[in-house]
């Protein structure tokens, strides 16, 4: 949500135009047991309970605790035998009736790999689906094509390899393999031998709609072309879309929350944007709207979100302008599955406004923006991530969610519930099931020397913005975009273009004997180290980490 509000304020919509996500407006019912609530607090504070100016500060140094009171909290540590005075929370009525299990597996899903255009024309892309390494590549004829990433001769990763004449070749010893998967040489075979009918690929299908290439991860299930997303606002026309992708170093069920929860907007995210601020943290209601075995749908005025299984969400919205013409605005969030505390973000951002600021900034301005968001929730999401996977319990052990502004997290956590059964590894509300298989490390060799020498052919060069880190912003998002990586290439050669320049200029400056020309060529050194500067500025804002103030050494 947090992404919405950046890319709003930065294009299209106002304060006035768009009511922040606090808005008090949703909130709508009362019930007898939170009136008695609301009561205690007023006479506590001597104020009525409508009138919330004057309460408004100490409202927000209580934080939650107002929440509490009027929506209720998991209490998991309430004495046995004790009298409870606060309402169900989300999820309680389920717990009490006891979930049902869907028929559910995660196989039989289409599952968003890639955004078209990022994908190489020229070289194969390793990616991943929960812990299935796969193999993304364009053959001769340009058609889409995956299969697992492996060789069937001695398991060498595929995505290592390169392309020859639109076949994928290995670069072990040298196998290549059709599109269909079929081997069609093996150099080390004698003349006149045939290739043996097992040396060929396990491949999955693959399709390219609306802007992303998806994969169906059944083998034995034919594809179900029900089940491939469609997204009617992006096929609006005039819509003007921003994409990008992120790999992020935490499981997706725990970005899929954190994209649920537009509550920690205004403190995490404060002053990144203009409608963000912890002054602005409030007490808050989502409402869920629609239950289906594959998902759920939620209201938030002007808001509309959707999750539909398996891993993607929807945040929609119609508004009328001065006109009373119909704008539509979507924010699409894809977080695939990519192993055991990795997840990777396509985030697809629309509208059919128009405004002169939005062609001032370029895409990767928007990207770069983007990244900054998700690294200020990224140490927690991180760190929740890792208490998981230590604790070995279900969500309600753990948490404790406001019946309010947390309803869309504790729906999620209740879906997955549901048909966590289905899937490698789940962590539901009162289910989980562990994974089975050890996590993949990428990119760990042992000592210095293997390190440098992972680091150096596959992404690009020696150093720490090239060194293969989930942390690192041009890891996760740079080595993803072209357009990211074109431009952090111009500003790097134009820096060194202005700092030879620079050089030459003050040399020259040293060497002659005119005033005049001493002038100009240090005005000319100065402008070029101004140059410098402004390509520091620009390769730094694509690819260095976004540090808190309080956590800079």
């Amino acid at each position: 949500m947090a992404l919405i509000q950046t890319f709003l304020s930065e294009t299209t919509l106002s304060k006035k135009t768009l009511p922040p996500f606090s808005s008090r407006t949703t909130i709508t019912t009362t019930t007898k047991r939170r009136t008695k609530a609301v009561v205690s607090v007023k006479g506590l504070f001597g104020s009525s309970p409508t009138n919330l100016g004057g309460l408004k500060r100490r409202l927000l140094i209580l934080g939650s605790a107002v929440a509490d009171v009027g929506e209720g909290v998991s209490s998991v540590g309430e004495s046995e035998g004790q009298e409870s005075t606060r309402e169900p929370i989300v999820g309680e009525e389920e717990r009490e009736q006891g979930h049902e299990d869907v028929v559910y597996d995660w196989r039989e899903e289409w599952y968003p790999l890639y955004l078209t255009k990022n994908v190489p024309d020229d070289a194969p892309l390793g990616l991943t689906v929960f812990d299935k390494q796969l193999v993304l590549y364009k053959d001769g004829a340009g058609v889409f094509r995956c299969h697992e990433d492996r060789c069937p001769h001695r398991l060498a990763k595929l995505s290592e390899g390169q392309l020859v004449d639109g076949r994928l070749e290995c670069l072990y010893h040298g196998w290549q393999f059709e599109g269909e998967g079929k081997c069609v040489k093996i150099p080390q075979l004698p003349a006149g031998a045939k290739i043996p009918r097992s040396a060929c690929l396990k491949s999955l299908e693959v399709k390219e709609s609306q802007g992303v290439v998806w994969v169906w991860m059944s083998q034995e299930k034919p594809v179900d072309p029900t089940k491939l997303p469609w997204f009617e606002n992006f096929a609006r026309p005039g819509l003007r879309d921003v994409s990008t992708t992120h790999e992020l170093p935490y499981d997706h069920s725990i970005l899929l929350e954190n994209l649920m929860d537009p509550a920690h907007v205004p403190i995490s995210h404060d002053r990144t944007d203009p409608t963000a601020k912890r002054e602005d943290a409030q007490p808050l209601v989502f409402k869920v709207t629609e239950r289906t075995t594959r998902g759920f749908a939620g209201s938030s005025t002007p808001f509309k979100l959707r999750f539909d299984a398996p891993c993607v969400l929807q945040n929609n919205s119609e508004i009328i302008g001065k006109n009373g013409e119909k704008h539509y605005l979507s924010g699409l969030f894809l977080c695939r599955p990519a192993g055991q505390g990795k997840s990777m973000l396509i985030l697809r951002f629309g509208t059919t406004m128009r405004s002169p600021m939005a062609k001032l900034f370029p895409e990767w301005y928007f990207h770069q923006k983007t990244g900054k968001v998700l690294e200020q929730d990224m140490g927690f999401l991180s760190s929740q991530n890792e208490v998981l996977l230590k604790e070995k319990v279900p969500i309600k052990e753990l948490y404790i969610n406001l019946k309010s502004s947390d309803a869309w997290v504790a729906e999620y956590r209740l879906w997955m519930d549901k048909v966590g059964h289905g899937m490698p590894y789940h962590f539901g509300h009162s289910t989980i099931s562990l994974p089975k298989q050890p996590a993949v490390v990428e990119h760990a060799p042992a000592g210095l020397v293997a390190g440098l020498s992972a680091s150096m052919p596959a992404k690009g060069g020696i150093g720490t913005m090239h060194a293969p880190n989930q942390g690192n912003r041009y890891f996760r998002h740079v080595i993803h975009c072209k357009e990211c990586r074109s431009v952090v290439k111009a500003f790097q050669t134009w820096k060194n273009v202005f700092s030879a320049a620079a050089l030459v200029s003050a040399a020259f400056a040293i060497l002659v004997s005119g005033r005049q020309w001493k002038t100009l060529l240090l005005v000319s050194a100065t402008l070029c180290l101004g140059g410098v500067y402004v390509c520091s500025t620009a390769i730094a804002m694509n690819t260095a980490n976004f540090i808190r103030k309080h956590r800079r050494l």
